[in-house]
């Protein structure tokens, strides 16, 4: 009887991980297994077609006011996908920049202060009223809906009652300079919006803070029962919205060099909440990621400029928008539908 042994041979690190070597391949195959190509994809294609039919649309100053514009999108979308990753909303987000644009135009010509203390304030106040708008939500358990469009309407009135409706001028050259400097032919601006997203991306996906607001937002009463501090975890939320709206009012004033009270009330937070729902943030809360927001709102201004690019009228920009915000929610509820969360 002969005894028959099995050779084993120990596997090359390439035959245990098939994952190509070349850092180009990896990094293309991650991209393709994220939540985010579809977005991305979708950026990339919008970008070269638009391209090939406006040639002016991807030169170097068409970039930089696409870059400059961004900011303005991108920094209210981020804002409103941390209060909707918590299960609420912000209808506030763009009559809180207009007005923060006003507050610190009117302390810096009306009451004499620095532009950097002027600025300082009016964060600290948009911080204020974020607070009280979580406050509202977690403590008198007042719809977010609700609370907001309150703040909304309070801001825009505000804006016209500072101002008597008449633009204020005169403002530190400081705001400008803010808007015109650039890191490598980047906006500071668009420099801006990178960090915040990059600040955001380390807390929700790198922190216990973050697993905490997807906790919270995938369901709140499991979320509290396990001993998360749930009140804690909306208002901070809500204060960081806010805040990242004044961050908005102060960087509009310096691009326009004047603080005109029509500004934010053209529906900002309906691009807001569109940038965050085609990101992938889901409306129910819980699910999301910072990534695909960005990508969202590099999307929508890809789609924006590539209009007035090619010359079309502004009413159908308009309608264009609301299409993308309809098809980026019948998505949202298709994949809740059929895939359920995929995070908790």
């Amino acid at each position: 009887m002969t005894t028959q042994t099995t050779k084993h041979t120990a596997l090359t690190p390439s035959e245990i991980d098939p994952a190509p070597k070349n850092l180009v391949a990896r990094m293309l195959r991650k991209l393709a297994e994220s939540p985010e190509a579809g977005v991305v994809t979708a950026c990339v294609l919008v970008f070269i077609c638009i391209s090939l039919k406006a040639p002016t649309y991807h030169n170097a100053g068409n970039l930089q006011v696409m870059g400059r514009d961004l900011s303005q999108v991108g920094i209210l979308a981020i804002g409103e996908a941390l209060v909707i990753l918590t299960g609420g909303i912000d209808l506030s987000v763009g009559g809180l920049a207009g007005l923060a644009g006003i507050l610190t135009a009117w302390f810096n010509v009306r009451e004499g202060l620095s532009a950097p203390v002027a600025i300082v304030l009016t964060l600290v106040i948009c911080a204020a009223i974020g607070f009280w708008h979580g406050t509202m939500v977690t403590k008198l358990q007042v719809a977010p809906f609700v609370i907001t469009l309150v703040t909304l309407t309070v801001s825009e009135g505000l804006a016209l009652a500072i101002t008597t409706g008449t633009p204020i001028n005169g403002i530190s050259s400081l705001f400008s300079k803010m808007s015109r400097f650039g890191v490598f032919d980047v906006p500071l601006p668009a420099v801006i919006f990178a960090v915040v997203v990059a600040i955001t991306w380390v807390v929700l996906e790198r922190t216990y803070l973050g697993r905490q607001i997807y906790a919270v937002g995938g369901n709140r009463e499991a979320a509290r029962l396990a001993g998360i501090p749930t009140a804690r975890r909306i208002i901070s939320c809500y204060v960081a919205s806010a805040a990242l709206a004044g961050v908005v009012g102060v960087l509009v004033i310096g691009r326009m060099n004047v603080a005109d009270p029509s500004v934010g009330s053209t529906g900002w937070e309906l691009v807001a909440i569109a940038a965050a729902v085609v990101g992938g943030v889901a409306l129910t809360g819980g699910e999301g990621r910072i990534l695909g927001v960005a990508a969202g709102a590099i999307l929508l201004e890809f789609i924006t400029n590539g209009l007035l690019a090619m010359r079309v009228s502004p009413y159908y920009q308009q309608v264009v928008q609301g299409a993308v915000l309809g098809i980026a929610i019948l998505a949202d509820r298709f994949r809740a539908r059929k895939f359920g969360r995929t995070r908790a």
